[in-house]
This record gives C-alpha cells, structure tokens and sequence, in this order.
C-alpha cells in the first residue's frame, strides 16, 4: 500500500528556488510503472537546469534522471513487471505526438525525466513501463541509479556512435562524472592507448585510478605534438570530448589522426568553432558526431557487466544524502568540492 503524499524537491524556474515539499504521490497510468526510488544521482545538466545555463521547459518540475528503486504499483496494460522487483530507469521517453512516435522511428522530439515531467530526486516517481531495466542481485543500488546516464550515455558514445574498436587510440577530454566512466570503458573495450586531458590535477589522477595510460594538462604547450608522440605520429583514432568547453573541442579534433572521429558528449550554450580548416578536415577524412542518450539494451548490459565484475563502479558514488540535503549537493557538484564522480540522493 503507496502513502498518499511524499517528498519531493521542487525546482520553480521563477526565482529558480529548489526546496522540498510534501507533493501527492503520482498514480501510473496505463503502460506506466510507480517506482520507490532508493537512490538518484544528481547530473551536471541538474546544475545546468537549475542555474539557467540549460532552459527548463516547465515552470516547476521535480528534477532527477538517474533513478533505481524497487517496482511499487503497476498501471493497467504492464506486462511482465511485478511489485517487489529491482530496477534502473532509462530517463527518456517519446513524445507520443510526431509522425516517428506514430510508426515507430525514433522520436523528433524526446522527453526527459526531470525536466519534461517530474523526475526522482522524490520518494516515488513514475515511468513507461518499457523504461525499466531489471538490476541484479548483488548489484548495489545506488551504482545502478548512476549507470542512468552517468555511465550509460559515455558507454553508448563511445561504443555505438563513436564506433570504438579494440586496439584503438583513444582521447578522453574532461575527466568529470561521465569522462572518468569513458575511460573505464575505453579500457574495458579494449583500447590500446588511453589518453585523458583535464585541467584539475585531481581530476588527473583519477583518470590514471580509472584506467588511462597518459594524464595531460589542457593548458600545456604543445599537447598535440604530445599525443602525437605518444601515438607514434599517427594521432588519435576516436576522442570523446566531456567538458562542453569549446576550446577542448577544437583541441580535441587537432589530435586526431588521418580518419579520426571526435564525439561530443559534453554539452554547454558554447558554439562549435574549429580552428582546423575545411581543407584539412576533408583531406584527414575527420567526422565531428553529436551524441546524447542511450537505450534499455545499454542499461541491461551494463547491469550484466556489474553483476559480473567485470565493471567496478565501487569509486563512482563519492557520497549518498538524504533527500532533505539535495540543494548542498546541487551546491558541492557545481563548485566541484572534493572533486566528486557522483553524488547520489538517498530518499
């Protein structure tokens, strides 16, 4: 039996104030799911949506993408599920509406949970049942939630739309929660040479933790001829570039090698400009890919790779609140304090 009402943080974009209230508990309509959320990371597009770097669609909405909980109530029309099972929910979902939701396609304009409708930094959220992947047992929960995006988005980047390959060279620019988990992939992908480039120490070192082979300060003179060294000349086959910045971008691209693809993973108001000229970008054969989001197949093999072992996300939740503490870790993501992977809200 649900309670009537729970707790929620509620972000109003006027005055843009987050605070906790007392919400009724949502009733899952047909095809859709109501969750207990154990645990939900808190993302830097959260920070981004609630400063006003990143539009909010709606006037107040309870921000929170990456959830896992256990199954609470169905709606009508919901196969297979039952109350009582474990799961992470993939946080986007169709529109309903454009000619691709109508046949099938992908959707023209995807909604996501937490700013289109009501995510889970709550007690309870709901969701399309088709949403939901089952987390094993063994499988903590809280590293579940963070696969949510955390590591699905990078593990998807990389492996699907960057088309990474074992026995390539791979670049990693900004080492924050989704670049230090593209590193662990890249390695666990088998990449030959992994190279991760930040511009805090901090987050350096945790790259090498993480699996890199090279370190490399942004800011340093002549890191292309350094990539190049390290390459033996030929530059990088794939860079993933995390930060949003610009300027790591066009870096990013500058170290690539004769067909190299860079991914943009990262995302900021900043535009794209690239100091390469058309010229060299044709003649070096270089693709420049957009990437944002997953599917439930990424989340169920990553689920498989966590049961298994063969994934360690023991070091990625750097610390676990309560609900009612949600703005201070909004706060400790933003400012970076103790350089944090992930932390996740424990409603």
């Amino acid at each position: 039996m649900t309670p009537r009402t729970m707790r929620a943080a509620r972000f109003s974009r006027e005055g843009r104030r987050l605070r906790v209230e007392e919400v009724p508990v949502p009733a899952p309509g047909p095809g859709e799911v109501l969750v207990r959320i154990e645990a939900c990371g808190i993302c830097l597009s959260d920070v981004h949506m609630i400063d006003g770097t990143v539009p909010c669609p709606l006037e107040e909405v309870t921000p929170g993408h990456e959830p896992a909980g256990t199954v609470a109530r169905l709606g009508s029309e919901v196969p297979f599920w039952q109350p009582g099972r474990r799961v992470v929910i993939a946080p986007g979902r169709g529109c309903g509406t454009c000619r691709h939701c109508g046949d099938g396609q992908s959707c023209l304009a995807p909604q996501v949970m937490g700013q289109n409708w009501d995510g889970a930094w709550a007690e309870y959220v709901v969701a399309p049942y088709q949403t939901l992947v089952e987390v094993p047992d063994g499988v903590p929960i809280e590293q579940a939630a963070v696969c949510a995006d955390a590591v699905a988005t990078p593990f998807s980047g990389l492996l699907d739309r960057g088309g990474l390959r074992p026995g390539e060279t791979v670049g990693v620019w900004g080492i924050g929660g989704l670049g230090v988990h593209a590193v662990r992939i890249a390695r666990l992908a088998g990449a030959s040479l992994i190279v991760a480039v930040d511009t805090l120490e901090a987050a350096r070192r945790r790259a090498l933790e993480a699996g890199a082979d090279h370190a490399l300060d942004p800011r340093t003179d002549g890191l292309r001829e350094e990539v190049l060294r390290l390459t033996g000349g030929e530059g990088l086959e794939l860079a993933a570039e995390f930060s949003g910045v610009g300027s790591a971008l066009d870096q990013a691209v500058s170290c690539l090698g004769r067909y190299g693809r860079a991914v943009v993973i990262g995302m900021s108001p900043e535009p794209i400009h690239l100091a390469e000229n058309t010229i060299l970008f044709g003649w070096y054969n270089h693709s420049l890919l957009g990437h944002d989001g997953y599917t439930t197949r990424h989340l169920t093999r990553l689920m498989r790779l966590l049961a298994s072992g063969r994934l360690d996300l023991s070091r990625s939740v750097s610390d676990v609140l309560p609900l009612e503490e949600i703005a201070r870790g909004v706060e400790r993501l933003r400012t970076k304090e103790g350089n944090p992977v992930r932390i996740v809200v424990e409603p």
